[in-house]
Parts: C-alpha cells; sequence; structure tokens
C-alpha cells in the first residue's frame, strides 16, 4: 500500500463540490499546518496536487495524509515539492475495522502502550484517538 493512494468514499466531508475542493483541502491541511510553506493544492476528478515547501519529511507525509483522509479524495500527487522527501523510515497503515490505536500499536511494536507515539505522530491526522474508522491511513514510526 502506497502513501499517495485513498478511498475516495471515506473520510472527513469538507467540500460539496469540485469547484471548491481545493480551497477546502489547503484551509484544512493549513488548520493543523504539519510544516508546509507556501502551500497550493489543485484538485481534478479525485486527485489532489499538493505544492509547497516542506520543514520535513513528516510534514510532508501528514500534508498528503490529512489530503487523502477525505472523502472525495482518492489519489494525492506531489506537484512542486521543496525540502524533504517521503522518508523510508516510516511506515502507511490502512485501519482496519475493529482496529484500535492500541491494537496498532502491538501489532506494530508488540506493545499496545506504544499507542501515544503513533498518536502523536498522526495529531495532524488524528484528532481524537478514540475516532479512528476503517480505510483511513495513518503514519507508523518504525521502532
Amino acid at each position: 500500500m502506497g502513501l499517495f493512494d485513498f478511498a475516495r468514499n471515506i473520510g472527513k466531508k469538507i467540500f460539496s463540490n469540485d469547484d471548491e475542493a481545493a480551497e477546502k483541502l489547503k484551509a484544512h491541511i493549513e488548520a493543523d499546518n504539519p510544516g508546509m510553506k507556501d502551500l497550493t493544492v489543485e484538485y481534478t476528478d479525485g486527485v489532489a496536487k499538493i505544492s509547497g515547501q516542506a520543514k520535513d519529511s513528516a510534514a510532508l507525509e501528514k500534508a498528503v495524509l490529512m489530503a487523502g483522509n477525505v472523502e472525495g479524495v482518492g489519489e494525492v500527487q506531489l506537484g512542486e515539492v521543496s525540502g524533504a522527501e517521503p522518508s523510508e523510515n516510516v511506515s502507511y497503515y490502512e485501519i482496519q475495522s475493529g482496529d484500535s490505536l492500541w491494537k496498532i500499536a502491538e501489532k506494530a511494536y508488540g506493545n499496545g502502550s506504544q499507542y501515544t507515539k503513533i498518536f502523536e505522530e498522526n495529531k495532524e491526522v488524528i484528532k481524537d484517538p478514540d475516532l479512528i474508522y476503517p480505510g483511513q491511513k495513518i503514519r507508523i514510526p518504525n521502532a
């Protein structure tokens, strides 16, 4: 599973039509800015394209996840992005039915109490650790 493909029919609904999608996606990312400057977002037929300057790999990955975990977005592409590339030191996980951050931490780290690490690394993507949904993608930092 790659970073850039998402389930288009799930996630938080933040736009009503394609004409407002780019503006709403940009505002959504900027509201909890993970470290992107000069952010631009384009949207066409389910594909969001992000450009700008990333503070680091985590900022870029979080911006991609924030855009991709929105209803109506099936793919996120990188446009002109400077400052970082997606890290190889992180895995991506798609939430399954019945998952909790505790269960995911047990799978990833062998210790459920490490769920706080996962939550902290995804706080821009997950607002409440008790409110995750099947199909949502998150970052799992390698141990």
